[in-house]
Protein backbone atom coordinates (compact mmCIF):
# COMPACT_ATOMS: atom_id res chain seq x y z
CA UNK A 1 0.00 0.00 0.00
CA UNK A 2 1.41 3.63 -1.03
CA UNK A 3 1.57 6.36 0.62
CA UNK A 4 -1.06 8.30 -1.38
CA UNK A 5 -3.59 5.32 -1.00
CA UNK A 6 -2.93 5.76 2.84
CA UNK A 7 -4.29 9.41 2.54
CA UNK A 8 -6.71 8.92 -0.21
CA UNK A 9 -8.11 6.57 2.70
CA UNK A 10 -7.42 8.91 5.45
CA UNK A 11 -9.29 11.49 3.89
CA UNK A 12 -12.47 9.49 2.42
CA UNK A 13 -12.42 8.25 6.24
CA UNK A 14 -12.59 11.77 7.73
CA UNK A 15 -15.04 12.88 5.27
CA UNK A 16 -17.71 10.55 5.30
CA UNK A 17 -17.32 10.23 9.72
CA UNK A 18 -20.72 12.29 10.54
CA UNK A 19 -20.96 12.69 14.19
CA UNK A 20 -24.42 14.24 14.27
CA UNK A 21 -25.75 10.98 12.63
CA UNK A 22 -23.86 8.58 14.71
CA UNK A 23 -25.43 10.90 17.96
CA UNK A 24 -29.04 10.30 16.62
CA UNK A 25 -28.12 6.58 15.68
CA UNK A 26 -27.69 5.78 19.41
CA UNK A 27 -31.28 7.20 20.03
CA UNK A 28 -33.03 4.03 22.16
CA UNK A 29 -36.69 5.42 21.44
CA UNK A 30 -38.61 7.87 19.49
CA UNK A 31 -39.34 10.46 22.41
CA UNK A 32 -35.15 10.09 22.21
CA UNK A 33 -34.45 10.45 19.14
CA UNK A 34 -37.08 13.54 18.47
CA UNK A 35 -35.08 14.97 21.27
CA UNK A 36 -31.57 14.30 20.11
CA UNK A 37 -33.13 15.71 17.00
CA UNK A 38 -34.16 19.33 18.19
CA UNK A 39 -30.96 19.33 20.38
CA UNK A 40 -29.02 19.12 16.98
CA UNK A 41 -31.38 22.07 15.59
CA UNK A 42 -30.82 24.15 18.59
CA UNK A 43 -26.81 23.96 17.64
CA UNK A 44 -25.20 21.06 19.72
CA UNK A 45 -22.73 20.21 17.13
CA UNK A 46 -22.23 23.65 15.47
CA UNK A 47 -19.14 25.04 16.03
CA UNK A 48 -18.59 28.60 17.46
CA UNK A 49 -17.38 31.46 15.68
CA UNK A 50 -15.04 32.71 18.71
CA UNK A 51 -13.12 29.51 20.24
CA UNK A 52 -12.48 31.14 23.30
Amino acid sequence: MGLTSRIRDAVKRRREYNPELEYLNEATSLVDLERRQREIDQGRFRRSRYPY
